[in-house]
């Protein structure tokens, strides 16, 4: 269907006969369809060519190479009768930005190629990329199943804000398909999972798990924001059926722009009779019937997912991204490969130094054949175990306090997957709306600190984090300190020289 020629869309049309009403949301799609109607390179192409080719052709008018900015709201019709053309999908082109625009189809284009989806719809955040995965396939009544190893925010989103929804989040007692398949009914509408959970480096077991989802006949939504946009992992080969991530991490990279996307596997069926949002008139849009027209088997594919996640919930709830975001994040993924592979590299030295120090408790990174997760890691990320990790320091939490406020180097805040090496104590930012104990059921506890690796020498970002190690131990009472300890020296290759 990638290289299908655009008269194909124009037959669809004519024998699809929808309600005139209804032409509208077909024009909407206009912009989806372009992922199967643009020349796009050959899915044999691998992932370092793919991320800077993708769902991108020389444009035609200018000859630009890199990807215009479309930095408009709006798009001119050329006279009366071509604006009417395009609501009635005589014609086809741009309407409206919060729901399409062409710098963001290239990216759009570009991630789903990169995950191995069938398409892809970008919003302004991750957080409502998962909302609006998740609110397309639930209603009031509905459940989900999901496990306690999460981000912070989206345990949240999932306790307090679906709630509000009349939609129940069911936290799984770790990760294994036995503690998710016991929180299935009938009820339930999904399950979700991370990649690597955040803050506690957790691996599921993917296919599993997804096991669980096909014997229940259940989607499975995997965030796959530590997989760096399909580099590290794809779930959509390991049984996942739906992705979601931020794009603010490893697919930007730089820390200079918010987003996030979903990613359409196109192999679940949604009209399985689970999903009436797919298979009963649609109120929106006076009576069309998603899975009737878009779902499995029919002339588009299987896209019924991603159309009605566009044209009614980014219509509907518009968490759009911005073209100049889109057009960042696009930067961002041409390096994506090379900045992942420095950034893992040095996750995994600085674990196994921080592993060896006498200041600190534990070390969590999957990498490590300390792990319980390195088997699962060495099975499922074959390109090494992600670019972040925790560690827990020795004292207490002042300890941990007085650390960070000693780094020099490692930027304090909360964000992860940047070129710089960044730092941040969960129990006291990202994971401080939970309770004690669910924060302890998250992994997270005072003198927890996690480390996302940047690109920088890892003898300099050893260098920077001995020296508040240093600070720290100066200031820690006689008794905390441990007879005949001697901090060991980092193997530092030049000098560092920094300016407070």
């Amino acid at each position: 269907m990638l290289t299908s020629s655009a008269d194909l869309i124009q037959q669809l049309f004519f024998r699809l006969w929808l309600p005139c009403n209804a032409c509208f949301f077909l024009f909407n799609l206009v912009h989806l369809s372009t992922l199967y109607l643009l020349p796009m390179p050959t899915p044999t192409l691998h992932f370092e060519t793919l991320q800077l080719h993708a769902g991108q052709q020389p444009d035609p008018t200018t000859g630009s190479r890199a990807v215009p900015i479309h930095q408009t709201t709006s798009y001119v019709f050329k006279n009366a009768e071509h604006g009417a053309n395009l609501f009635a999908l005589k014609e086809f082109g741009n309407i409206y930005t919060r729901l399409m625009n062409p710098t963001t189809d290239v990216f759009e284009q570009r991630v789903a190629a990169l995950e191995g989806g069938v398409a892809a719809l970008a919003t302004g955040s991750g957080q409502a990329a998962q909302f609006l995965a998740l609110n397309n396939i639930l209603q009031a009544g509905d459940n989900f199943v999901s496990t306690q190893h999460l981000y912070g925010g989206t345990y949240n989103q999932f306790k307090v804000a679906f709630k509000r929804l009349g939609i129940e989040a069911r936290f799984a007692d770790g990760d294994t398909p036995e503690s998710f398949e016991a929180l299935i009914d009938d009820k339930t509408k999904a399950l979700y999972l991370e990649t690597i959970g955040n803050p506690s480096f957790s691996i599921p077991d993917f296919e599993r798990i997804a096991a669980i989802a096909d014997k229940h006949d259940l989607p499975l939504i995997v965030d796959n924001t530590f997989g760096a946009g399909g580099y590290l992992f794809r779930p959509l080969e390991h049984g996942a059926h739906i992705v979601v991530e931020s794009a603010t991490k490893w697919i930007g990279g730089h820390g200079t722009s918010v987003g996030g996307v979903i990613v359409d596997g196109g192999k679940y069926d949604f009209g399985n009779g689970k999903f009436p949002q797919f298979t009963e008139p649609s109120e929106g849009y006076h009576g069309l019937i998603f899975n009737d027209v878009f779902g499995k088997g029919g002339s588009f594919g299987n896209i019924a997912f991603i159309i009605r996640a566009r044209v009614e919930g980014l219509r509907d709830f518009g968490p759009a991204i911005s073209p100049f975001n889109s057009f960042l994040l696009l930067q961002g993924l041409e390096t994506l490969s090379l900045r992942v592979d420095r950034t893992v590299e040095n996750a995994q030295k600085l674990a196994e130094w921080l592993e060896r120090h006498p200041q600190v408790e534990a070390v969590n990174y999957p990498g490590l054949k300390s792990s319980r997760y390195n088997g699962l890691a060495q099975k499922y990320l074959k390109r090494g175990a992600g670019g972040v990790l925790t560690f827990s320091i020795k004292g207490s939490k002042d300890t941990a306090i007085s650390f960070i406020d000693n780094l020099k180097l490692v930027s304090h805040l909360a964000n992860v997957g940047d070129a710089k090496t960044l730092i941040i104590q969960p129990a006291a930012t990202t994971h401080q709306q939970l309770s004690d104990q669910e924060q302890l059921a998250a992994g997270v506890t005072p003198t927890l600190l996690r480390i996302s690796l940047g690109l920088e020498h890892i003898e300099d970002i050893k260098a920077d984090l001995q020296n508040a190690f240093d600070a720290v131990a100066e200031k820690a009472p006689r008794s905390q300190q441990t007879e005949g300890d001697t901090l060991p020296e980092p193997a530092i290759e030049h000098p560092v020289v920094l300016e407070v």
